[in-house]
């Protein structure tokens, strides 16, 4: 295996694989995929508000209106209760949904892999064909975390937030909107052009690693027959260090993303609040008015800096996904035929 290796998938579509994939698995628990999204979107909805009337209780206590402070905290317990209740009913729908497909997909894949041609088996290493199920059925548990329990109500609270700052002042929603929106591109175009070429390469040499030491340890009884244990040793060898420089550039590559998302990041944050400031010096904003701001922009802050890691996430995801999905759709090169029936052998005899 070269660096010059062909991919499974052209790279345009590796990620429309991956997720038609997961939606079909989806599609098997309608009722669960769609309970889990609705009870993340609506916890995640709470959270959007709960800024509004905290600037409401600074602005009631600056005025001494003690009702008025009173009835904001309230609102705010109740919402903060309903976050609890709302995120507890996602994480329990989305537990036996992810089981679920879990089970599915290692099942249909050893059965597929069963009745893959002996040609196949032949030129395949049986430990690398272990590491892609093992690893695309745990990458496939990531998966629905990212997409269900995080990246959706990130999404969420980013267009609830700025679309509540820009009913206000129009001018922060511009400020954290375009902010947003650079974040986002940036994140996406490093994650899907820089990132998952790189992570491609050092998975393919993770598994060819998988490949050489289950294959090695599972036919040790040959080796130390004809004394191959060095050979053994320097083909790993070899194969260890390929893994360790491809998978060094990996990590290296999302550290240097990581530092320019973080630089971003303080751009919108000096951005939003020195527009803030700016509406205030002009007599638009008042201390409560800043307080929801600056609240709002560390909600806001803290959820695209975790878009930034789910996104790392997905990508991760889907390139760990991707033998296995390219494994279900393997052809099995001798097919039964559309009416063939199990065989039955009545008679029969070894001479």
């Amino acid at each position: 295996m070269t660096d010059e290796d062909d991919d499974h998938f052209p790279r345009a579509s590796v990620l429309r694989k991956v997720l038609a994939f997961t939606f079909m698995l989806w599609r098997r628990a309608p009722w669960l995929a769609a309970a889990c999204a609705a009870a993340m979107l609506s916890a995640t909805l709470t959270e959007i508000f709960v800024p509004l009337y905290a600037g409401h209780m600074i602005d009631a206590v600056g005025h001494d209106d003690a009702g008025l402070a009173w009835r904001a905290f309230a609102v705010i317990a109740m919402l903060g209760g309903a976050m609890v209740v709302l995120r507890h009913l996602g994480w329990w729908t989305i537990t036996p949904l992810t089981l679920n497909m879990m089970r599915d997909v290692t099942q249909e894949a050893f059965a597929r892999v069963q009745r893959l041609s002996t040609d196949w088996h032949a030129n395949a290493f049986s430990g690398s064909t272990v590491r892609r199920i093992t690893r695309g059925m745990w990458a496939l548990d990531t998966l629905n975390d990212v997409l269900l329990l995080s990246l959706l109500p990130s999404l969420t609270v980013l267009v609830g937030t700025v679309a509540l700052l820009a009913l206000h002042w129009p001018l922060l929603g511009l400020v954290m909107g375009i902010g947003a929106t650079a974040y986002i591109v940036l994140t996406v175009g490093l994650a899907t052009q820089v990132l998952a070429p790189i992570a491609r390469l050092s998975n393919q040499w993770d598994t060819k690693m998988g490949g050489v030491l289950a294959d090695a340890i599972g036919t040790n009884a040959v080796v130390k027959a004809f004394g191959g244990e060095a050979r053994e040793e320097a083909l790993l060898a070899a194969v260890v260090a390929k893994w360790r420089r491809r998978t060094l550039r990996t990590w290296m590559a999302f550290t240097w993303a990581g530092s320019g998302q973080l630089a971003l990041l303080w751009l919108i944050r000096i951005a939003a609040i020195g527009a803030a400031l700016w509406l205030w010096s002009r007599g638009h904003a008042s201390a409560g008015d800043m307080a929801y701001v600056i609240t709002s922009y560390l909600v806001l802050n803290g959820y695209l800096r975790d878009i930034g890691q789910y996104v790392h996430q997905l990508q991760r995801s889907v390139n760990e996904m991707e033998e296995l999905v390219q494994l279900h759709g393997e052809p099995l090169g001798v097919a039964d035929r559309a009416d063939a029936r199990p065989i039955v052998i009545e008679a029969g005899a070894i001479a």
